[in-house]
C-alpha cells in the first residue's frame, strides 16, 4: 500500500485522502464530517456498490445476504464483530440480494450467505456458507 490511501465514506460515499498512518486515527470525511470507520459493516445499495469496492484503497469484504436466510441471520452477529476486528484495514459490507438482485447476478451468487473480498474493484476471493467471527477474521487475513 502507498503512504496515501482513498477511503470511501460509509455514509455519503464521498473519497476521502489520508495517509496510511492515520487510518487508526479515528478519521472523519471531508465532506460530511462523519466517522471514516464506525465498527459496523455499511449497507451497500445499487448506488453505493461500485463506489465501495472501486474507489477504497482498503480491502471491502461484501457478505451478500438476504433477510429470508437463516444462515444469514445466524452469521450477522458474528459479520459485526469481525467489523470492529478488521476495520480500518479492511471495510466490512452487507448487500441484501433481495434488493440488489442485479448486483448478486453480475457477481453470479448462487448462495447465500457468500462473502466476497474486493481490492481496488476486482474480487480476489470468495467463500460460500456461513462463518463464525473468528473464521471469517482468519479467512480474510489468510486473502490479503
Amino acid at each position: 500500500m502507498s503512504d496515501t490511501q482513498h477511503i470511501v465514506c460509509p455514509h455519503c460515499n464521498a473519497v476521502n485522502r489520508l495517509t496510511a498512518a492515520r487510518l487508526g486515527d479515528g478519521p472523519r470525511c471531508g465532506k460530511c464530517r462523519q466517522a471514516l470507520f464506525t465498527s459496523h459493516p455499511v449497507d451497500l445499495t445499487h448506488s453505493s456498490f461500485q463506489r465501495q469496492i472501486e474507489r477504497s484503497d482498503i480491502p471491502v469484504l461484501v457478505d451478500f445476504w438476504a433477510p429470508w436466510c437463516g444462515p444469514c441471520k445466524v452469521m450477522a452477529p458474528a459479520f459485526e464483530q469481525a467489523a470492529a476486528q478488521l476495520e480500518p484495514r479492511v471495510r466490512l459490507a452487507k448487500l441484501n440480494t433481495e434488493n440488489e438482485q442485479a448486483i448478486a447476478a453480475q457477481y453470479r451468487i448462487q448462495s447465500i450467505p457468500t462473502l466476497a473480498l474486493f481490492h481496488q474493484g476486482r474480487e480476489i476471493a470468495r467463500q460460500p456458507g456461513a462463518m463464525g467471527m473468528a473464521d471469517i477474521v482468519r479467512w480474510v487475513q489468510t486473502n490479503i
